[in-house]
């Protein structure tokens, strides 16, 4: 058997298996709740992450964390994880690449991203009150008017 290839009979020492996650892989109900639950905080983290990306701040910093926790269970989450930052990169050599005009562009589209988004959420609206401001379309689609 060659180092790479293990099954559950191989010692521990020869797997190179120590720490609290060994333990569990030993126990077959333990490992599935292992694996449930990284998938759960995984899963958070790279929800949370995604609908961060378009503000300010540090969303696929937190979308790269999702799936690098994913990741140290499941094998998918690693290649999304490679392909995302592939692309990322890509994306960030290109914005440097651009014209003043370009960037100006890129970040008026992402603050009109979070305006939107304050408005349909009725943030708008909440701030306008405090200085009273009771404009209509102030007011959340969402949410509607308090009355």
């Amino acid at each position: 058997m060659t180092t790479d290839q293990h099954d559950d009979t191989t010692p521990d020492a020869e797997r190179g298996g120590h720490g609290p996650r060994h333990w569990f892989r030993r126990n077959p109900a333990l490992n599935l709740a292992y694996r449930v639950g990284v998938g759960v905080v995984g899963g958070l983290v790279l929800v949370a992450g995604v609908l961060m990306i378009p503000y300010p701040g540090p969303g696929w910093l937190v979308v790269f964390a999702g799936l690098a926790i994913l990741a140290t269970e499941f094998e998918w989450a690693g290649k999304v994880l490679k392909f995302a930052k592939h692309y990322y990169d890509l994306w960030v050599a290109w914005l440097k690449r651009q014209s003043l005009l370009v960037k100006l562009l890129v970040l008026a589209g992402t603050g009109l991203i979070v305006l939107a988004t304050l408005w349909l959420l009725g943030a708008l609206a909440l701030v306008g009150g405090w200085f009273g401001i009771h404009e209509p379309w102030l007011e959340s689609p969402i949410f509607g008017s308090k009355g």
